[in-house]
């Protein structure tokens, strides 16, 4: 199985110390080898960087944990294949447009007979089940809002697809349109609220350690998403089956 890692926040925030632990999962630490990607909403626009390679070796995430991108909304995935090759289309995160946004996406599962119809608009370019779950999501959201819902209204769509496809196997997955995180779990999947007073955090998977208060004011939050907790001293909450959360200004909303 894959590895997902979420971030949402009110201000935009570095993802270097989370993305450092995060990507030694990536073929170190556990072995997620067959690539890796993450992306970054910066008002409308996005910066999506994806690798066929190990995330602990790729010359790419090396960028990514010394380059401070700062965001509101990032996904990333390492990728461990069950289905389609090993290649640059297949990485995740997928991006796609609608109601003029982008739209991010990154699954960790498996989905056995997952085969929907889809329209001209909404194609998958390479050939994994969570490429084809992102398109039809996208082509059902388009089908029932008729112009840009709400995230109220969005989560209650996509409470229902989520139910529909999860029939079909495992389906953990983050999806955002740079306003809110929606992060759904069939299996495993944890998130921490980052606020006021911050304190320090390490690692699991790497030796770094950091004081968020020397980095952040009284007013932020952070709500960080992942398959499995990033640190060793934060209380992380798991997700319950079937559940499908939404964060907004890195605060949990529904």
């Amino acid at each position: 199985m894959c590895q997902l890692l979420g971030m949402n926040c009110n201000t935009p925030t570095d993802v270097v110390f989370s993305f450092s632990g995060f990507a030694e999962r990536g073929g170190r630490t556990d072995h997620h080898s067959d690539g890796w990607g993450i992306a970054f909403f910066e008002g409308r626009g996005l910066r999506h960087f994806v690798d066929h390679q190990a995330a602990c070796e790729s010359p790419v995430a090396a960028l990514i944990r010394q380059y401070p991108i700062k965001s509101r909304n990032v996904i990333a995935h390492i990728r461990k294949a069950t289905q389609g090759v090993v290649a640059l289309e297949n990485c995740h995160p997928f991006v796609r447009e609608l109601w003029g946004r982008y739209w991010v996406f990154a699954h960790n599962g498996d989905l056995k007979d997952f085969h929907p119809r889809l329209h001209a608009s909404f194609q998958p370019v390479g050939n994994t089940d969570s490429e084809r779950a992102f398109c039809w999501i996208m082509q059902e959201l388009a089908k029932s809002h008729a112009g840009v819902p709400s995230v109220a209204e969005l989560t209650l769509t996509l409470r229902e697809l989520s139910q529909r496809i999860a029939r079909h196997g495992t389906f953990n997955f983050l999806l955002s349109n740079g306003e809110a995180l929606w992060a759904h779990a069939s299996t495993q999947l944890h998130y921490v609220e980052r606020k006021h007073p911050f304190a320090h955090a390490t690692l699991k998977d790497e030796d770094l350690s950091v004081n968020f208060a020397e980095h952040t004011s009284a007013n932020d939050r952070v709500a960080m998403v992942a398959t499995a907790p990033l640190t060793s001293n934060e209380e992380w909450t798991a997700f319950a089956t079937g559940e499908l959360k939404v964060f907004v200004d890195g605060a949990l909303v529904g």
